[in-house]
């Protein structure tokens, strides 16, 4: 992994709304990645999802595209402090992809294009909590924001919604993923400012 991009545009007036704590209001879209960006076509991207036992489960881009879609309204709150308001996705509900998949599992780690990794309890990514986003503002996801899909779990920092999404692995204990080794913490629910470990 390379260096942390730079795209900060600086603080913004909070106005009335109520944000995490330690969070100022971001009217841009900051790009920050652990690395290069990866540069994935559609037509060769693909989703997987591997229980604990071993069984694969994919999803060609077409197929994705030919699931129920859903259009989702969310803020969403950076480690980095900046928080965004509002912000409007399209995707397929995790709920819809890991139905009819038989597991015990309790955690899952994700598996992006270009090496990142996160990891989430898996009870998170379900009930309306999560998506594989395609689309942001009405338009197709551009490359630096994590297109052509990247994970959203916007209750959680945004180191958790992984940019360029290739993988989930269910797994029966936690493994930490790539900014979790690195100190971040093991979780990371903004409202109890849980941003590296021992928060």
């Amino acid at each position: 992994m390379g260096i942390v991009t730079r795209g900060f545009r600086g603080r913004r007036g909070g106005g009335d709304v109520t944000l995490p704590p330690g969070q100022y209001l971001e009217t841009g879209f900051p790009v920050l990645s652990a690395g290069p960006t990866p540069q994935i076509a559609p037509a060769a991207w693909a989703f997987e999802i591997t229980t604990e036992s071993g069984q694969e489960h994919r999803w060609s881009w077409a197929e994705l595209q030919a699931l129920p879609r859903e259009d989702i309204t969310v803020d969403i709150h950076c480690v980095t402090k900046w928080s965004k308001l509002g912000t409007r996705w399209t995707g397929v509900s995790l709920d819809v992809l890991l139905s009819g998949i038989d597991t015990s599992a309790s955690y899952a780690l994700v598996h992006s294009y270009g090496g990142y990794t996160t990891n989430l309890p898996l009870a998170d990514l379900r009930q309306g909590q999560a998506w594989v986003a395609y689309g942001y503002d009405g338009r197709p996801l551009r490359p630096e924001h994590g297109g052509p899909a990247r994970l959203l779990v916007p209750h959680l920092y945004f180191w958790k919604s992984a940019k360029w999404v290739q993988r989930l692995e269910l797994l029966t204990e936690d493994r930490l993923g790539f900014w979790e080794r690195a100190g971040y913490h093991a979780y990371g629910d903004p409202w109890r400012e849980q941003r590296y470990a021992g928060d």
